[in-house]
Order: C-alpha cells, then structure tokens, then sequence
C-alpha cells in the first residue's frame, strides 16, 4: 500500500478513471455491435455519425488508439456501403 498522501490519492484516481474508460468503451462495443447487425441502409446512415463521433471523443481521450479509431469507423462506413 502507498505510504504518501498523493500516492493514495493517484490510487483513487487510477482507479476511477479506469473505470469510466471501461464502461465508455463497452458501451461502444455495444453500439458497434447493434450497429454492425443492422440491414436497413437508412438507418444505418443515421446512426453512423453518432458512432464515429463516439469513437473521435474516445480517441481524443485515449481509451482507443486514434488509428483504431480511424480503422473502425473505416469498417463502419463498408458495411453502410454493402447494405442493399
């Protein structure tokens, strides 16, 4: 256990933030999943800007790198183009 006030409150620190970076990026999973299984082109085309911008915010925060970003929302915009 740290012996420093500031290490005990980095602790606390870590900790929360990794747990606000878990559930952000979860819940883009999620999305990316649900989004993934959609057939209906006009709905995809509509959701696609929420989830690129959810990817942005979380690569600005570095939860995911921003060439993984940049690489997901690539594969987002196939699958719209595939939809029939």
């Amino acid at each position: 256990m740290a012996n420093h006030k500031s290490s005990i409150k980095r602790i606390r620190q870590t900790e929360t933030r990794n747990e606000r970076n878990r559930y952000q990026h979860k819940t883009l999973r999620s999305a990316m999943k649900k989004f993934m299984a959609l057939s209906d082109k006009v709905e995809a085309g509509k959701q696609l800007p929420n989830i690129a911008s959810m990817l942005d915010r979380l690569a600005k925060k570095s939860v995911i790198h921003k060439n993984k970003a940049a690489n997901l929302k690539s594969e987002l915009n196939l699958h719209v183009n595939h939809i029939k």
